[in-house]
């Protein structure tokens, strides 16, 4: 998020806007609370990272007419700049069935976020393609967190049949995953594979450089701030979709 946070700086500035940041911690009560206070600051518009697939503040705004775009996640007819996430999704579990691997898990995210539920769609997408059963067993709700992702792992690694390879829902899931490995004596890449999601700096410059699907943060970030200046001026705007990209690196490997 702070990534797109200065993305979306930097491209208010461009177009003469300035941004004030509230952060949430995914919370929709304290979303409301923020929203409305900056609401009554006037602000022009809301760009908002935190819709979920009940609604909530975002429908209250389209309810309203405030102008508002959503990023990274959807909802409804807000419009929306956002990243093929069951595209991305597919790519790493492809990734990982193309190494060999049989028995892949899914550290699956909240299922309030459009983002983490296309990336599961994604995933399940690529199980079945493959002609390989989506086990339940292996699917592991969570939060975005490390924590959640230390937690999930610590599940999965206790399985009595563990699986060979995990998807991460983002990158912050999957190093949570490396540190529960790492507490029970295992090794990434010899032991276990993992995918990431996102690619933040932090992923190419850990001890083992995690693979990941990278999305343009840059890119979606200033879509969001056109649309945003559009609505603004009362010009309708559309969600457009960006595709993510695949970087391997040393977290992965064929399975034995």
């Amino acid at each position: 998020m702070a990534m797109l946070y200065e993305e979306i700086a930097s491209a208010s500035l461009k177009r003469g806007y300035h941004t004030l940041v509230a952060t949430t911690h995914d919370d929709p009560d304290r979303e409301r609370e923020n929203g409305d206070v900056l609401l009554q600051r006037r602000v022009d518009g809301l760009v908002l990272t935190t819709a979920r697939t009940d609604g909530g503040f975002s429908q209250d705004l389209a309810d309203k007419g405030i102008p508002h775009v959503l990023a990274l996640r959807t909802y409804g007819d807000s419009s929306a700049a956002v990243g093929d996430d069951r595209l991305g999704g597919y790519l790493a579990t492809r990734h990982l069935i193309d190494l060999g691997h049989r028995r892949i898990a899914l550290i699956a995210g909240p299922s309030y976020a459009s983002s983490a539920l296309g990336r599961r769609a994604g995933y399940e997408e690529a199980l079945r393609e493959a002609g390989l059963p989506v086990d339940e067993t292996l699917i592991i709700p969570s939060s975005f967190s490390m924590e959640s992702g230390e937690d999930a792992g610590q599940h999965l690694l206790g399985l009595a049949s563990r699986p060979t390879a995990v998807f991460a829902v983002n990158d912050n899931t999957a190093i949570g995953f490396l540190a529960a490995v790492q507490r029970a004596g295992l090794r990434v890449p010899e032991d276990l594979s993992i995918v990431g999601y996102n690619d933040i700096p932090l992923a190419s410059r850990l001890a083992v450089p995690l693979t990941t699907v990278r999305v343009t943060f840059d890119a979606i970030a200033a879509t969001a701030v056109d649309q945003l200046i559009d609505l603004i001026a009362g010009v309708p705007a559309s969600t457009r979709t960006f595709a993510p990209t695949l970087i391997p690196r040393r977290t992965t490997v064929r399975a034995t």
